[in-house]
């Protein structure tokens, strides 16, 4: 087996879930562009300029739950964070913009890498295959969460997922919420506190039967939208004219009043266009402004609130919420 970051997991699917544990060096904040990915120009790359493996190895259940103890114990970290990656993206890919965020965001967690089978290619049969890959991965994920929400050391468990990655956190989620069980006190109990669900290309109609079907069995939800999101327009153009939860105008009706009514924490990251930028990415590539709320909220022991009813004012509170 090849313990290459690049090709550990490929696009293929496979019949059991599978465990590594990764180790990337980041260059100092100093030599680099925060926001960014230096990817090395060749291997094995400069620890000072680049992102660079410095550790990959395959590893069993058992050892996964003894190397999130362990972190737990060395870090006094409490709190996980699991990521999953979108559409278009290599293993070795994820892997670094995983290793990114965490870092430029300074949260205070233990990150977990929830990869599914993507092609990692920019072509109409790609994403089929890839969309298709997505629902076939929905109950490993969803048996993920329910494994690092039992850790003794947990204390919390928060959700990040992008693009198509949306479209497998929500199945995992409403496939939770179903076989639950859950009570009102349960739900209270529960350590998966928070979904960051960030640029979703997922089916608007899609969204809102999905959380009506989960209920209140699901933890708070904070929406990440951008509405001049050219990967979601070319989305919606594939799904036959289909809106997008991710390019949305949460100001607009019948998505304003629905959002309210659901308690859902939204995010409109519009305003933050630059020249050139990417707004499929834009959550991750602004740290300051983004991930930085993200942050703020975790190290605080806080969750995502939906305390207040005035949808308008939470979209105004963005930036102040991540000063």
């Amino acid at each position: 087996m090849t313990t290459d970051t690049g090709e550990m997991f490929s696009g293929e699917r496979a019949a059991e879930v599978s465990y590594a544990a990764i180790t990337v060096s980041i260059p100092p904040d100093a030599a680099r562009k925060v926001g960014e990915v230096q990817w090395p120009a060749s291997l094995p790359g400069d620890p000072g300029t680049n992102f660079v493996t410095v550790s990959a190895e395959y590893i069993d259940k058992q050892k996964f739950a003894a190397s999130i103890a362990a972190m737990a114990k060395q870090t006094r970290r409490t709190k996980v964070l699991v990521f999953v990656h979108g559409f278009n993206n290599r293993f070795d890919e994820a892997v670094y913009r995983f290793a990114q965020i965490v870092h430029d965001s300074k949260v205070p967690v233990i990150p977990v890498l929830f990869t599914w089978p993507s092609r990692g290619e920019v072509r109409l049969r790609t994403y089929n295959y890839d969309r298709e890959s997505a629902s076939y991965s929905r109950d490993a994920l969803e048996s993920l969460l329910g494994t690092l929400t039992s850790y003794p050391g947990i204390t919390e468990v928060n959700l990040l997922a992008h693009s198509m990655g949306n479209w497998v956190a929500l199945e995992a989620l409403r496939g939770r919420s179903i076989r639950g069980g859950q009570t009102v006190a349960s739900i209270r109990a529960d350590k998966l506190k928070n979904a960051m669900l960030v640029a979703p290309d997922v089916d608007v109609d899609v969204f809102r039967a999905q959380i009506q079907r989960m209920g209140a069995a699901r933890p708070r939800i904070a929406l990440f939208v951008s509405q001049d999101d050219s990967a979601l327009r070319l989305s919606r153009t594939i799904a036959d004219d289909a809106p997008r939860l991710g390019n949305i105008d949460p100001t607009q009706e019948p998505y304003r009043s629905e959002l309210e009514r659901d308690k859902i924490l939204v995010f409109d990251l519009t305003h933050m266009a630059t020249a050139g930028d990417d707004a499929h990415g834009r959550a991750f590539d602004d740290v300051t402004s983004v991930m930085g709320m993200i942050r703020k909220r975790l190290s605080e022991g806080q969750t995502l609130s939906d305390q207040g009813t005035d949808l308008g004012g939470q979209l105004e509170n963005v930036s102040t919420l991540a000063r």
